[in-house]
């Protein structure tokens, strides 16, 4: 997002932090209204384009929105669509992205308040890893002839009582309305939407063998003193990493791994 998006995106956030620090409301369930609100406006191309045209008066299409939403939805989720659509938005789709991003927000949050937030992290980063090494699974959440409904029992054979409620809901809701993203990119964002919520930045630690708790803590502290942020650290074992370890920060990759450096070693003696 650019520009007016990307303000009118913050601002949005601001407001759901603010309705779901109240004990009246459910985060879990407000998460669900958004989603259906994002399904709505994303089918609806036409009625997106009204609810942000620069040329309509911010009241109007407010007005509009609760009509629509009427009582579809509860009033904290018809509040939160209404000031969204008061504000300006670069591109129609913005706004669709924008109300996505508040409903995997809303379940994160749910899992935050559960005090299960860690757990969600390590199970969406677990099933990116299992998706990736299974061709079959791949194949199966991403066939287009599938229906959603044989999508959505598939997911609930894999995690249904394995992982935490707001991991399922937040997958399925990405497998089955993928809305043009893949599932490794989808996987991601949630992931880094997930560290986000505690500001903490996700170290994507490769190993030959698994790390001891105080190595893990003394890379944490390590990674959090290089980036000035907290750091959550996504563990992965692969026997193929001879000694060391190997480290992704978003696209900034720390090479500390044995094999890493034997293989520059013989680039360095061809070359």
């Amino acid at each position: 997002m650019s520009g007016a998006s990307r303000e009118a995106l913050a601002a949005a956030r601001e407001r759901l932090d603010a309705l779901t620090d109240s004990t009246s409301v459910n985060a879990a369930s407000l998460a669900d209204e958004l989603a259906a609100v994002t399904a709505l406006l994303d089918r609806e191309v036409s009625l997106r384009r009204v609810l942000t045209d620069p040329a309509q008066s911010a009241e109007a299409k407010a007005e509009l929105a609760r009509r629509l939403l009427g009582t579809q939805v509860s009033g904290p989720a018809a509040d939160l669509v209404a000031g969204m659509v008061r504000s300006r938005w670069s591109q129609s789709r913005d706004l669709v992205d924008a109300l996505e991003v508040l409903a995997d927000t809303a379940d994160l949050t749910a899992a935050q308040q559960a005090g299960k937030l860690d757990d969600v992290e390590d199970e969406l980063f677990r099933f990116g890893r299992i998706v990736s090494g299974s061709t079959e699974l791949r194949a199966a959440l991403t066939d287009r002839k599938a229906t959603t409904s044989a999508k959505g029992g598939l997911l609930r054979s894999l995690l249904g009582g394995r992982a935490q409620p707001a991991t399922e809901r937040l997958v399925t809701r990405l497998v089955t309305a993928p809305r043009g993203r893949s599932l490794e990119s989808g996987l991601e964002s949630l992931s880094k939407l997930a560290a986000e919520r505690r500001d903490r930045m996700v170290a994507i630690v490769t190993s030959a063998v698994p790390l001891s708790d105080p190595q893990k803590q003394r890379l944490g502290d390590a990674l959090a003193k290089l980036y000035g942020r907290r750091m959550h650290l996504n563990l992965d074992v692969d026997p193929e990493v001879l000694g060391g370890i190997r480290v992704q920060v978003g696209d900034e990759v720390i090479n500390g791994s044995l094999a890493d450096r034997i293989e520059d070693a013989g680039r360095r003696l061809t070359g």
